[in-house]
């Protein structure tokens, strides 16, 4: 009976649109999962296939388990899936830091994924340069 209801309560604190379920109050499913909450103490991490999308959130200090926060099945990764993930989550509220796969990580300044012709989001080297990769020496920051 006291696991039927607080199912009830879990499911108050998730809502449903544009194929994504999301917690619509990180702030009072903490409080019901008895955690403290300070968003500096507290990562997103993302994951990714090809039709899945899925965030947590990690305790820095892993003193608390993770808290499930969205998942979107059926839905490409995209720039445009993440955004709209992010966005359900109201990710620019809490500014979480963010972790996850290269992939994740390269969508979202919106690189492409695969095939890249500049893999590093953090320069402008050419990856499919082969012919200059060993020879050139001052490549552009």
């Amino acid at each position: 009976m006291f696991y039927r209801g607080r199912h009830k309560e879990f499911k108050d604190f998730f809502s449903q649109e544009d194929g994504v379920v999301f917690c619509n109050d990180v702030c009072s499913i903490m409080e019901v999962l008895g955690h403290e909450y300070n968003p500096d103490q507290w990562h997103l991490f993302t994951d990714s296939s090809k039709v899945r999308l899925k965030v947590v959130l990690l305790h820095n200090g892993n003193r608390f388990p993770s808290v499930p926060l969205a998942h979107a099945a059926n839905m490409k990764e995209s720039y445009e899936s993440m955004k709209l993930l992010l966005g359900k989550i109201k990710y620019d509220e809490y500014k979480w830091k963010l972790c996850g796969d290269l992939k994740v990580v390269a969508l979202l300044p919106r690189m492409q994924l695969s095939y890249t012709k500049y893999c590093c989001f953090l320069c402008k080297w050419d990856s499919w340069d082969r012919k200059n990769q060993y020879v050139n020496k001052l490549w552009p920051k």
